[in-house]
């Protein structure tokens, strides 16, 4: 079995593969409360031969790479990827993005573009031939959501959901408008932007916590894939851990 790890700044999740396929088993631990003792909590009972860390998360890698014993591979642009890097600087590049760019290109073809909602929002972009060439990074749901409550004396916290109608009824309904309808016409532009630079008609992919709730007003984005980070994962290791 290979233990698949997607370490994001939020959430950790685990998975566990065989044979290319994912297990139905699955962990999810907050990112800061990770340790040596919640990773014993975690991973109790869970039998696997090797790993493979996505992290964006320096110090939670560094402690990871110490705490297993089974082989582990920690995905970067020095691993042994299935796509091409058109990109100046390939170490400012998140292992996230690769994993997602890698997992799309394999399912969905090329071009394609992965738009992933997590504590930001990422989208990347691979050409025609598979290979990764940059994308774009603005704040995520939450980020958005949050700073005006934290922000402001009167706006409450809230949670994201879709509105009844673009004119709010109270201050709640209007938050939502500007959350979710308003969040999506920069998801739309962004897009738009990239698919004319890119030409042809690109495979869009949406994945990450809020996708399927931006993704529901967005007649651009073809499939709503939650799994394509891992996917990426468990290939990318794969091809690392028989090199």
């Amino acid at each position: 079995m290979h233990l698949l790890i997607d370490n994001s700044n939020t959430r950790t999740k685990f998975a566990l593969a065989e044979e290319d396929s994912i297990s139905q088993w699955r962990a999810t631990f907050p990112t800061p409360d990770l340790s040596p003792a919640t990773l014993d909590l975690t991973l109790k009972g869970i039998v696997f031969k090797k790993v493979t860390l996505c992290s964006v998360v320096p110090q939670v890698a560094e402690m990871m790479a110490d705490y297993f014993t089974a082989p582990l591979h920690q995905i970067s642009h020095h691993s042994n990827l299935p796509i091409e890097i058109d990109y100046p600087e390939p170490a400012q590049i998140g292992a996230d993005r690769l994993a997602n760019t890698v997992a799309a290109v394999a399912k969905y073809g090329a071009p394609a573009i992965v738009i992933d909602f997590g504590t930001a929002v990422t989208f990347d972009v691979a050409d025609d031939t598979g290979a990764y060439l940059g994308g774009a990074i603005a704040p995520g749901t939450a980020s958005l959501r949050d700073y005006l409550h934290r922000r402001t004396a009167l706006l409450p916290a809230i949670q994201l959901a879709e509105p009844k109608s673009a004119i709010g009824k109270s201050t709640q309904d209007a938050m939502q408008v500007g959350a979710v309808i308003g969040y999506r016409g920069l998801i739309r532009e962004i897009l738009s932007q990239i698919s004319s630079e890119l030409g042809g008609a690109p495979a869009i992919i949406a994945t990450g916590g809020d996708a399927a709730l931006i993704a529901a007003g967005l007649e651009e984005i073809q499939c709503i894939d939650p799994d394509l980070t891992l996917a990426g994962i468990e290939s990318i290791g794969e091809a690392n851990h028989r090199k």
